[in-house]
């Protein structure tokens, strides 16, 4: 976005915005209004005078609220899901409101004029607009000629939703309908409604004869399902032959100026309101099955928040789009070779676009069975059932590569990890890579070893290795470390000790217990640091429980500069034994700084200097972890070399810690 007081426009559509508007927008509407009329902020931890608010999240589920929304900064954040942004980004994400729309909700309430569009963007705007208009004809006329028609062809189409369990009500959510065949009905009904032929066909309502230049509806002898947008406009038709002897048995409308199909997702709209739970009712995750009957079939049992691909495997787009609305969306995929290829196709897809708290996760239906079948059959409990016990996409990557195998032979287990490092290569998100091939490699020595330990004799089958497709959750995991890929000295040496599970530093660090103690004696530096030291992580479990206390006295507000009030609290809440643990502490050490005698600017300056050692040092330890993990599985020189080259790095940094001031 452009700096501040520049002249240069952003587009979004057809609406052209010039940074200063946008700002003002900021400026006149506060965040916490906008956020406020979709949560209830949580009166204790919040500070209205500051402009400082916290409520439950409403992009994910939770009971204690960690989201948190500051006027002063126009921005919002919350600490268990990530989501952050503006207040044009809230509504985009949370409604699904194109940015230009709720840039124009946004200024009504702001009392702010819309810069005009230009001559152009006003035609495509009427444009678009009777596009829109005339699909919501055609879908009433489609839906008239289901119910009301007394024809042979209405009657049978009925008849075929009766036995598909279809009933009026679902029919009536969904708006289904019936395209009747013959003397183009549709084109006949649009002519009289005054509807441009141009028109109906740029809604993709008729086709060109290839025989002549006459036009004919596209859509005949098929139930009608209406595709609608995020904000529920039918935008474009899905229609299911009625007859076991047409061409193709699902018909789609074409791509138009409102339709392109590998951007929208059928029911998203619904599917969208219906993943928060209403009064009292638990959230849903976003479900992805393969088609229209299955998501009806859905919502009649209860799972309202399903959406479906329009007839191909889900794209790049569409997976983003769900993304927006759910960080682990469940596809659900037909127990048969054909499902079985779609979730792989999907996962190939998926991994590129990969990053930190979202992914997909993958429920396996009984082969041969889709989840009509199973609604139908077993009920909603056995499907309910099945959501739950839905595979992360790291397990379907894992199961992709070892069914059908035999890894009786060095060659087929080093083509086996080559594959699989090559799939998580895909992986553009760097951290997300990293621990995704940690996970790879852990898998490995899980899948090889145990077996080698038992007795297995070679050529004998390994366990995995035959067998129809499966949720994962069956892997044989091993606990330990040794054996088989490294020897025995390497596994017990102290260079891979702590990858068994030990945690580094569980005891108090100067550092550590200097930031505790800066913030209980000058608690306005909490407010100066937040989001920094709202990430922190204490592997003591007093200083951890002396951090939460803390925070959990932030939110209950009206502490300003005052230690002696933080400390009287900090007393209630237990924690007299830790803070006169760590004073004392600080004491012994000689830093001045962390008393609340100290200066303002003082304890600032201090702080600033334990924060950074703190990211410094746990950095490296993170780091160090990482390497002696890979050491357990395979041993290089190059690994050993960064291993040593990193703990003299930390060594150094701790060694700051003896000069107590500097803290």
């Amino acid at each position: 976005m452009p700096d501040k007081g520049s002249d240069r426009v952003i587009g979004f559509g057809f609406m052209l915005f010039p940074p200063s508007f946008l700002d003002e927008i900021r400026a006149r509407v506060p965040i916490s209004q906008i956020v406020g009329a979709r949560v209830r902020f949580d009166p204790k931890k919040s500070n209205t005078a500051r402009g400082d608010y916290w409520a439950c999240c409403p992009f994910h589920g939770e009971k204690t609220p960690s989201f948190h929304c500051d006027d002063r900064r126009g921005r919002y954040h919350c600490f268990g899901c990530g989501a952050n942004g503006d207040i044009f980004r809230f509504l985009t994400e949370l409604d699904g409101l194109s940015f230009s729309e709720a840039v124009e909700k946004l200024a009504a309430l702001a009392g702010l004029a819309l810069p005009k569009p230009d001559a152009f963007a006003a035609g495509q705007i009427d444009k678009r607009a009777g596009l829109y208009d005339v699909l919501e004809q055609a879908a009433r006329f489609f839906e008239r000629n289901l119910q009301q028609s007394s024809t042979a062809e209405a009657a049978a189409a009925r008849t075929y939703l009766q036995q598909r369990q279809i009933g009026a009500s679902a029919q009536k959510q969904f708006r289904l309908g019936l395209a009747p065949g013959g003397n183009n009905a549709l084109k006949q009904f649009l002519e009289q409604a005054k509807i441009d032929t141009v028109l109906q066909q740029q809604s993709g309502l008729l086709a060109e004869s290839e025989q002549d230049d006459n036009s004919y509806d596209r859509f005949r002898s098929r139930i009608m399902f209406p595709i609608t947008d995020i904000k529920g406009r039918v935008i474009a038709f899905g229609g299911r032959a009625l007859s076991p002897q047409a061409r193709a048995k699902y018909l789609n409308s074409p791509e138009t100026e409102l339709f392109h199909k590998g951007r929208v997702l059928y029911n998203l709209a619904p599917a969208r309101q219906a993943m928060r739970g209403l009064n009292g009712a638990p959230d849903q995750p976003l479900i992805v099955v393969e088609g229209y009957v299955d998501v009806v079939a859905l919502a009649q049992a209860g799972f309202g928040s399903a959406v479906a691909p329009l007839g191909t495997a889900l794209t790049e787009e569409q997976m983003t789009l769900l993304w927006r609305f759910c960080p682990l969306p469940v596809l659900c995929f037909d127990g048969d070779k054909a499902g079985q290829a779609a979730a792989w196709r999907a996962l190939d897809r998926a991994l590129p676009l990969l990053q930190t708290g979202v992914s997909l996760q993958f429920a396996v239906l009984p082969e041969g069975q889709d989840p009509d079948d199973i609604i139908r059959a077993d009920g909603r409990a056995r499907f309910a059932e099945l959501l739950a016990g839905a595979a992360p996409l790291a397990d379907i990557l894992w199961q992709r590569e070892i069914t059908g195998q035999n890894f009786t032979t060095p060659e087929s287990r080093a083509l086996l990890e080559k594959r699989l490092y090559s799939a998580v290569s895909a992986i553009k998100d760097s951290g997300l890579r990293r621990y995704y091939m940690q996970d790879m490699k852990q898998r490995l020595w899980d899948y090889f070893r145990p077996a080698l330990s038992r007795g297995h004799k070679r050529g004998q089958n390994l366990p995995g290795q035959s067998g129809r497709f499966a949720a994962a959750g069956a892997f044989n995991r091993s606990a330990g470390f040794g054996g088989g890929l490294v020897t025995r000295n390497l596994a017990n040496s102290a260079f891979v000790r702590s990858a068994r599970g030990k945690s580094f530093a569980a005891a108090f660090t100067s550092r550590e217990a200097a930031i505790l103690a800066l913030l209980a004696a000058h608690p306005a530096l909490w407010h100066e640091n937040f989001d920094v030291l709202a990430q922190m992580e204490f592997q003591n479990a007093e200083l951890r429980a002396f951090y939460k206390a803390q925070l959990e006295i932030l939110g209950e507000g009206g502490l300003a500069d005052n230690a002696g009030a933080m400390q009287a609290r900090l007393e209630q809440k237990g924690q007299k034994a830790v803070l006169d643990k760590i004073t004392g502490f600080m004491a012994n050490l000689g830093v001045k700084n962390a008393q609340a005698s100290a200066s303002i600017e003082q304890a600032r300056t201090a702080l600033k200097q334990a924060l950074a050692l703190y990211r410094r040092a746990h950095s490296l330890h993170k780091q160090i972890r990482e390497i002696e993990a890979d050491l357990a599985m395979s041993a290089t020189n190059r690994d050993f070399a960064r291993l040593l080259a990193l703990r003299e790095e930390l060594r150094r940094a701790d060694d700051l810690e003896a000069a107590p001031d500097d803290i």
